[in-house]
């Protein structure tokens, strides 16, 4: 017979020293501490967005290995914050094109080889994303607080239910040479999460008289459409850390790794969101 576990053996792990259980403890209290930032709004939520933005290019500077990197970190540092800045004191749409731009070049004129002067632009450009299109929407009159509670609908959703479909029907790998993990039922669970996720905040802000929303079938397509890219986000982000051998981008979020593996699929959307509140606002004149 088998000898029974003492009080430290495995039977009694506390279930929070499980890598499920850090994952969602974490998850939860991110989740809260983000909903608190979106609800206060303003300058605290901009400055939320930048804290994160610096956090994912610390990161990805670290991971796609971009010398010099002490040099490349304060320069696009204090790029986000210039973004930050100008978007806050309602300077024209010009002013942050052109910040971009000279850091852009910047960055790319330290890199010391030309390989590095694409990954150090890449990631500048992911860190201005999550940086700025999170205040953008929270500020916009059409989209608000509704606009953000769907995007982290469909994206939390997409990944929570990829994540337990996958464990729990398996099957044919997604692309196993870039996640090896990852399932064509999570993707399936994932997607027709996300997409239900988004459609009931679309339902519930109506119901509510929030904002004004789309119609239905409108929103099930960009729901759709926004679960299928917070899927490719996440694949993105395997596939970088695997170009560079790296597991986790940090170890900052227990369970998760770090900002960039928690923000994967959240920067996929606002890229997604950002883009099309540019394409409107261009037709628009």
């Amino acid at each position: 017979m088998g000898r029974a576990e003492g009080p430290s053996g495995p039977s009694n792990r506390s279930w929070l020293a499980t890598e499920l259980g850090a994952r969602v403890a974490s998850g939860l209290v991110l989740g809260i501490v983000t909903l608190l930032a979106t609800y206060q709004g303003g300058v605290p939520f901009a400055l939320f967005w930048l804290a994160a933005g610096l956090a994912i290019l610390v990161e990805w500077t670290g991971v796609a290995r971009v010398e010099p990197r002490t040099a490349q970190r304060l320069v696009q540092g204090f790029g986000l914050a210039g973004l930050t800045g100008s978007y806050l004191a309602g300077a024209p749409g010009a002013v942050g094109f052109a910040i971009f731009g000279a850091v852009a070049v910047v960055v790319a004129a330290l890199a010391r080889d030309p390989g590095a002067k694409i990954w150090a632009v890449a990631g500048f450009f992911c860190a201005a994303v999550v940086t700025l299109v999170p205040p953008v929407v929270r500020d916009h009159p059409e989209l608000g607080v509704t606009g953000l509670l769907w995007m982290f609908a469909v994206v939390w959703t997409t990944d929570i239910a990829a994540y337990f479909v996958g464990r729990r029907f398996g099957g044919p790998k997604l692309w196993p040479r870039v996640s090896p993990k990852k399932t064509w039922s999570g993707f399936c669970g994932g997607f027709v999460g996300g997409v239900g996720a988004g459609l009931i905040v679309a339902l519930v802000a109506a119901r509510l008289g929030w904002v004004p929303v789309l119609s239905l079938p409108v929103v099930v397509v960009l729901s759709a459409a926004a679960s299928l890219v917070s899927q490719a986000g996440d694949l993105a982000e395997s596939a970088l850390k695997r170009r560079f051998d790296v597991k986790d981008s940090s170890h900052l979020i227990p369970g998760h790794g770090g900002v960039m593996d928690r923000l994967d699929g959240f920067w996929a959307v606002a890229l997604l969101v950002g883009a099309i509140l540019l394409a409107v606002r261009i037709a628009q004149g």
